[in-house]
């Protein structure tokens, strides 16, 4: 019988990122200059990113080396295990096999602190003394938190003002490592400011928190500006989750039909699935499944066009081709904060418009009602945001429950609940917004 836990020894973390931007069928799209509406080139990233991360960014390498200095510190954590679900399984009563990886083991509770320990690392060695960020529902905020005090820098963080109200844990959390944090839209900035006279109770957004994040890192000599999910070297550097998860199947005995991971601008979903994918756009798996899974409420791969956007609500970013709900869009206030981004990433977007991946949205009713069941079977309270992905499984689940199909599904449990457990009394308490 397969292990309820799979693990690997230490000597598995990956020694480079998989950067899938080298397998792509067409290559992306360049970035616009906000201005001009004219292709950009390095040299315009220079002002908000420091160059090592740049040139992650529009590298076509199949492999970056990752860094010693960080691979010593990933040891903190990583390699993540891989469990299956034997509980849930045998609750949903399916012949499909379901297997995750496990994320939320982390110092921080999410997969954010993989890309977060990197981009440190990076400022540290380019001089860099402090870094602004903006975060959602936190995870990412911590994470950035976590990582610059480990690497010695001073961390700013403008967080949704929705998830600053929600979720004060993560609040304290950041403060606890050293960030200083401010709810968004706040008074600090221009852009803030000019969101605040429009609106002085806006929820906010992550696209207004990148907006004052990037004018914060554009007005100081010290500071740059860090992303959790999007850009390419965001997504590059979360490629350790499904290069460990490939060998952990390997040792189940198991490969993947289904992946599936929630998805708010595509760090994590595409952490586990690009690996995989790898196998896809060589022929060698040509029936493998990625699913997106997103909130009804901010459906940008079920809804949204492709086409050029800002990634920020002021309009400072470069404009990226990818898909997007407008970059002025203010989601519902629901309780999955680190799923409420207009856009996508660029190589998401790319990949589903192949046809190489799926997409998904479901409501927060259901999504919690899933997470209930998943903590009562298996333990582990979810995130709002990887309960999306877990309705997901429940639902490929059940279908091969009725055709008897024996379906491998693998997905990504990015971060755990214990800070959102005022999302769990709204629903169990029958306060929340179901159709949201």
């Amino acid at each position: 019988m397969t292990d309820t836990k799979i693990t690997l020894p230490e000597s598995a973390i990956p020694t480079h990122f998989y950067n899938i931007a080298a397998d792509l069928p067409t290559p992306l799209s360049p970035p616009l200059h906000p201005g001009t509406r004219q292709p950009i080139g390095p040299e315009a990233l220079a002002p908000i990113f420091p160059m090592g991360l740049i040139e992650q960014e529009v590298s076509t390498e199949r492999w970056i080396e990752i860094p010693s200095e960080v691979r010593d510190i990933y040891r903190l954590y990583r390699p993540t295990p891989v469990f299956r679900a034997r509980a849930f399984e045998e609750f949903l009563d399916t012949p499909a096999r379901i297997y995750y990886k496990s994320e939320h083991v982390s110092p921080v509770g999410s997969h954010k602190l993989n890309t977060a320990l990197m981009q440190a690392y990076v400022n540290k060695r380019e001089g860099v003394k402090r870094l602004s960020t903006e975060t959602g529902a936190g995870q990412w905020g911590c994470a950035l938190a976590c990582a610059s005090k480990l690497m010695g820098l001073e961390c700013m963080v403008y967080m949704v003002r929705v998830s600053y109200d929600q979720k004060p844990y993560r609040r304290i959390m950041m403060n606890t490592y050293g960030a200083d944090v401010v709810a968004s839209p706040s008074t600090l900035t221009s852009a803030g400011r000019a969101i605040l006279e429009q609106d002085p109770k806006s929820p906010g957004s992550l696209g207004i928190a990148i907006s004052e994040a990037i004018e914060d890192a554009a007005g100081r000599d010290d500071t740059k500006y860090a992303l959790g999910s999007v850009l390419n070297h965001v997504l590059l550097h979360q490629t350790i989750i499904g290069q460990e998860a490939k060998k952990q199947m390997e040792l189940a005995g198991d490969y993947p039909d289904l992946l599936i991971a929630c998805h708010g601008g595509g760090s994590n979903f595409a952490g586990l699935t690009f690996p995989f994918l790898e196998d896809k756009l060589a022929g060698r798996r040509k029936s493998l499944r990625a699913i997106a899974v997103e909130p009804a409420a901010c459906a940008t791969l079920t809804t949204g066009p492709r086409e050029y956007d800002f990634g920020d609500t002021a309009e400072t970013t470069p404009l990226m081709m990818m898909h997007t709900l407008g970059h002025r869009f203010v989601p519902a206030p629901v309780h999955a904060g680190g799923l409420r981004y207009h856009g996508s990433a660029p190589l998401v977007s790319q990949l589903l418009a192949a046809g190489m991946i799926e997409a998904e949205a479901y409501a927060q009713g259901e999504v919690f009602d899933s997470a209930v069941k998943f903590a009562q079977c298996e333990g582990t309270i979810p995130a709002p945001e990887s309960a999306h992905a877990i309705h997901s499984v429940r639902r490929h689940a059940l279908a091969a429950r009725a055709s008897g199909e024996k379906k491998v599904i693998l997905f990504n449990l990015s971060g755990h609940g214990h800070f959102d457990l005022a999302a769990y009394e709204s629903y169990l308490n029958g306060t929340m917004d179901l159709k949201a």
